[in-house]
């Protein structure tokens, strides 16, 4: 195998950005390839195999590019340059930056950060009900929080709905202290944290006092219509199938929905059937409504979180093909009985 050496000219200004502190990112680059890079105030060399330096090449290219867009280069853009480049995706990164959401209190952008994310902001762009759904840290219910936002902004919509089952790990809500709103509140709060962080605090109160932003529990939805609301059901796969239908039926005209669940994370009793897990089955093959169903390979929490849902993905797959085999067996031996 013989080893190629190329020299590239990188902008100096966002060396530090795209290597990482300690070039703790150039290394994570290094080891995906094996190859080896030095650097020379403006000049990169990279030095390996000629598919693999070619591979780091284009790596590297992509991650200039958003960091000379103005994007903050982290630990999950840099995995997954590295993911898309294995798979010849690599110009999909760039697109998957242009498409820009809103920008936080802060002035931090918010953007899709995967391809499945891209096509999640879409289909709520296209469509008038989207069932997101996926494993915890793949942005289902932030990026969710964001087009509601941008649609209240833009007066698409009046007001923004924002509601959970309140059904956690068994717990019923009479045993929490406090008035009701106490009592809601905790399982609501990853709903607030999106919109202080987005909207920042004191527009969120204002507009929560004026009725136009309503976080409230799936229970209060019942008897209502929702007319000319972006209404988000976030965890959804606690509902029953009779809340599940309760709250499609509320949606009027002018609205917009998006559903949110991971199956995988169910606090229902044992042997209650999901609401969402029905809806999926009715609602497939309506075309109006959109289902992206987001993946471990869309996680954009810390890498870590992306290895334990990998884990979990495996090891759920494992036990259904044990079960299976555990029926089969069974099966046989019913047959040789008989």
């Amino acid at each position: 195998m013989s080893l190629m050496e190329t020299v590239i000219d990188v902008p100096a200004e966002h060396v530090t950005n795209v290597f990482g502190q300690f070039d703790i990112y150039l290394k994570k680059v290094e080891r995906a390839f094996g190859v080896t890079v030095a650097v020379r105030e403006d000049k990169m060399k990279l030095l390996g195999a000629q598919r693999d330096v070619e591979k780091a090449s284009r790596v590297f290219a992509q991650l200039f590019g958003l960091s000379q867009r103005g994007s903050q280069i982290t630990e999950q853009n840099v995995d997954y340059a590295i993911a898309l480049t294995y798979e010849e995706k690599e110009s999909a990164l760039a697109e998957i930056d242009k498409e820009l959401i809103c920008h936080t209190v802060n002035g931090a952008p918010v953007k899709p950060k995967t391809l499945g994310q891209k096509n999640y902001v879409q289909e709520i762009r296209q469509k008038m009900i989207v069932f997101g759904l996926g494993p915890a840290g793949t942005g289902k219910t932030y990026l969710a929080m964001a087009m509601a936002i941008t649609a209240f902004k833009k007066e698409e919509v009046s007001r923004i709905i924002l509601t959970r089952p309140a059904i956690e790990a068994g717990e019923k809500l009479g045993f929490l202290p406090g008035d009701l709103q106490s009592k809601v509140d905790p399982y609501l709060r990853p709903l607030y944290d999106a919109l202080h962080q987005i909207m920042g605090p004191d527009s969120f109160q204002r507009n929560m006092e004026k009725g136009l932003i309503e976080v409230a529990p799936l229970a209060y939805m019942r008897g209502r219509t929702l007319d000319n609301a972006f209404i988000i059901l976030d965890e959804a796969q606690n509902t029953t199938p009779a809340q599940m239908k309760m709250f499609l039926t509320r949606i009027g005209f002018g609205s917009k929905v998006v559903v949110t669940g991971d199956a995988t994370q169910k606090d229902l009793s044992p042997g209650s059937v999901s609401g969402l897990d029905v809806a999926l089955r009715v609602l497939r093959n309506v075309g109006e409504i959109g289902i992206c169903k987001l993946t471990s390979s869309d996680v954009v929490r810390h890498p870590l979180v992306q290895k334990i849902v990998k884990a979990y993905e495996e090891y759920e797959k494992q036990e259904k093909r044990g079960s299976r085999e555990r029926d089969r067996s069974r099966e046989r031996g019913r047959n040789r009985k008989g």
